[in-house]
């Protein structure tokens, strides 16, 4: 969160559930939203943009009469023509399907409505002879404060199935006017690779959380790309277009940091799939009662979890001898609870299968889970005891190897917990085992998004480590705190970083290994450990 936290008696005032402020802000700008929109007529293979949003995104906005809401519907201007030629697609980012191995979901954005988007793919870059219609998702968003203008964004996703294990492909988007195989557009196409069919070769993928749109975000952008990671995982509060999260009627959102973004993380997300899940910021509540609607537009997730349509951040996907979970904090949260409950327990039944169903899989090695609120941070939101009481005896039953979380701008690192208490030091070069130890828990939110700190003053250069006992807290309900002063934090970070975790599936003799490094910015390493799995056994229940 960007803004100070307001006193316990204001919060409640203004505090609604999810559904409560999209109910509110429907209420708030009903008949009042018509003619704000930009709807593209096609007219002699060339595009008409006609409406105030498109106006606004052709460099005009219309203020607020009043209160935040739009005003009276202005004049639409001249119809604006815009050919197919003209329009560029940009903010491409991959997915994995349900199956890595076989599924890629390809996403980009384009800045106007175009005719018969689709992908061109091949297994080289001079042919790509399969030919994919692709989905258009349009998301429309009012002016939701007097400083915004309304926007109309147009996002297209295409489904790739069938493809071979372990391949590189090659791919280009375009639509009617724009060929991304001309001679002039090559430097347009990018390349994907699938899964491979059966673990055995090492592996890498990268982690952070909390992004949004600035220099440091980009930076880390490119360094994690240096690792050539199969994979990252974004632990949620992605771009930042809501910039309070407080998960309150006064939130607002400017959907074109969306834009920005896309633009942004491109470089890397074009060849390296992009898992997201849900932090406090991505509940945006004007798109769909459960706030989901908009990353619903932008994203395609695999379809795995309990419920795709409604809690699309909560899924599961293997990759080599790794199973990663990632799921949905906001439904558990006692900080932030517009969106607690909001799937009914749905969700941590589902956790608990899916958790037995990986560790009792034969060529699953770890288990790592991803989500937002943290389990256990000492930094300014400290550790969600919601997130404790639902998933923490799930995570000891079945042996998860790793969870990572962000909503904490911080790097921040514990010995193994179980049980909510430490059972072993692992310091800095160390190495656990999670049948024997417990879960080791890391705060990677350090992505990009203005740094956090820690209660107790950092040595040298923000870095820290073997530190006995650390002062903080827990949120044991809706606005309410217990402190604590904890043994389990072992390393801790203040500056801008991510997670670079190498799978090195087991040999005769070997067992197989997670090899946890933490890069600093610079490409510094400022913690490393390493996770083993010397004997297999099943989890309880």
């Amino acid at each position: 969160m960007e803004t100070p936290r307001m006193g316990i008696p204001e919060r409640l005032a203004a505090r609604m559930s999810m559904p409560e402020q999209h109910e509110y802000l429907r209420a708030r700008l009903a008949g009042r939203t018509s003619g704000v929109s930009r709807r593209g007529l096609l007219r002699g293979g060339g595009l008409a943009v006609t409406g105030a949003a498109g106006a606004g995104l052709l460099g005009c906005t219309s203020d607020a009469a009043d209160g935040g809401g739009p005003s009276a519907t202005p004049a639409a201007p001249s119809p604006v023509r815009v050919d197919g030629s003209l329009v560029a697609p940009f903010g491409r980012h991959l997915a994995f399907g349900d199956d890595p191995k076989t599924q890629m979901r390809v996403s980009w954005q384009v800045p106007f409505a175009v005719r018969k988007p689709y992908i061109r793919i091949g297994g080289e870059p001079w042919e790509l002879s399969r030919k994919i219609e692709a989905e258009v998702r349009e998301l429309r968003t009012p002016a939701l404060s007097r400083k915004l203008p309304a926007v109309e964004q147009f996002y297209l996703h295409a489904a790739l199935d069938g493809l071979r294990p372990g391949t590189t492909y090659y791919y280009g988007v375009g639509h009617d006017g724009f060929d991304p195989t001309a001679p002039d557009r090559l430097a347009t196409l990018g390349s994907f690779t699938t899964a491979p069919a059966e673990p055995g070769d090492p592996f890498v993928f990268t982690a952070f959380g909390d992004q949004g749109v600035s220099y440091q975000a980009l930076a880390n952008d490119q360094l994690l790309l240096g690792q050539n990671p199969s994979f990252h995982l974004h632990a949620g509060d992605i771009c930042y277009a809501d910039e309070t999260g407080h998960g309150e009627r006064d939130d607002t959102y400017d959907a074109r940091v969306w834009d920005q973004f896309l633009a942004q993380t491109e470089s890397v997300a074009a060849r390296v799939p992009w898992m997201v899940t849900t932090g406090n910021h991505d509940m945006e509540a004007w798109y769909s009662p459960n706030g989901y609607g908009g990353q619903s537009a932008r994203w395609s997730l695999p379809a795995t979890g309990p419920d795709a349509k409604n809690a699309p951040g909560v899924y599961a996907f293997r990759y080599g001898n790794v199973g990663v979970v990632a799921l949905d904090a906001n439904d558990v949260s006692y900080e932030i609870p517009a969106n607690r409950g909001y799937t009914d327990g749905a969700q941590t039944r589902w956790l608990g299968a899916r958790l037995r169903e990986l560790r009792a899989a034969g060529d699953i090695d770890f288990v790592v889970v991803f989500f937002h609120h943290c389990a256990y941070s000492t930094s300014t939101h400290a550790s969600d005891g919601g997130v404790r009481e639902e998933w923490v005896p799930l995570f000891d039953r079945h042996q998860v190897d790793l969870v990572i979380n962000g909503h904490n701008h911080v790097y921040e690192r514990t010995d193994p917990v179980r049980g909510d208490k430490p059972t072993r030091a692992l310091p800095v070069g160390g190495s656990t085992e999670p049948a024997r130890d417990g879960t080791v828990y890391v705060t990677a939110g350090g992505g990009g998004k203005k740094l956090y700190d820690f209660p107790v003053p950092d040595s040298y250069e923000g870095h820290e480590d073997e530190r006995d006992h650390v002062p903080t807290f827990h949120w044991t309900g809706p606005d309410e705190q217990e402190g604590d002063r904890v043994e389990w934090s072992r390393v801790r970070y203040t500056g801008f970083s991510f997670l670079a975790v190498e799978s090195r599936p087991g040999t005769a003799g070997r067992a197989p290994k997670l090899e946890v490094t933490a890069l600093a910015e610079t490409g510094r390493r400022i913690d490393r450990f390493t996770v083993e799995r010397r004997r297999r056994q099943r989890s309880e229940g």
